[in-house]
């Protein structure tokens, strides 16, 4: 049996899947969380042999979980199921050492045979989520200038977006205007709009 561990903080989805996955013969579900804080405490307790995570949760996301998974649990191999397929954050997985990233949109018997590829030492990705990656290409932007466009996303002041960054408010603008100028952004609310629907943030 491949044991795996489920975590989505949407309710619904995440026991439809648990509900479709547990009707593989070959498959069983050990535990069904709705935080990445709880799928690591979930993973050091159950020892899964794969992790399902949902990309966007509450406090630490999928990516960030998968890796506290994999430093406490090695011999669990972690896939991110989403509906925010952008470029950058399967970059950001491949390079978490994920194993398989694909859309909500995947059937349940395709998820079933990601699990089964994964337990087994391979890999995969969306072939669309892969062509898009590879289309987009690499962030232009520094960490330092993906962070400030990361606090600036909701609207937030300069001064605001220093506090959060723990920066001096000249060096945050400095980093807004560099990070607006590689994007071709009029100002930093626009940059920040690009850098997320490319997933650079």
């Amino acid at each position: 049996m491949i044991r795996v561990l489920l975590a989505d903080d949407e309710n619904l989805i995440r026991t439809a899947l648990a509900t479709m996955l547990a009707l593989e013969d070959d498959i069983e579900i050990v535990a069904q969380t709705e935080s990445g804080e709880s799928a690591v405490t979930a993973a050091k307790e159950f020892a899964p042999d794969v992790a399902v995570l949902d990309l966007q949760m509450g406090g630490i996301d999928g990516i960030e979980a998968a890796s506290a998974i994999a430093a406490a649990v090695p011999s669990c191999a972690s896939i991110i199921v989403t509906s925010h397929g952008r470029p950058g954050y399967l970059k950001k997985a491949l390079s978490a050492g994920v194993r398989g990233f694909l859309p909500k949109t995947t059937s349940a018997s395709t998820l079933a045979e990601v699990v089964r590829t994964v337990h087994g030492g391979g890999r995969y990705v969306d072939p669309t989520l892969a062509a898009e990656a590879i289309g987009a290409g690499d962030s232009p932007l520094t960490p330092r200038e993906s962070d400030v466009l990361e606090f600036a996303a909701d609207g937030a002041t300069v001064a605001e977006i220093a506090a959060r960054a723990h920066l001096s408010q000249g060096t945050t603008r400095n980093y807004l205007s560099a990070a607006a100028a590689k994007l071709g952004a009029a100002n930093r609310h626009e940059a920040s709009a690009i850098a997320r629907r490319h997933g650079w943030i």
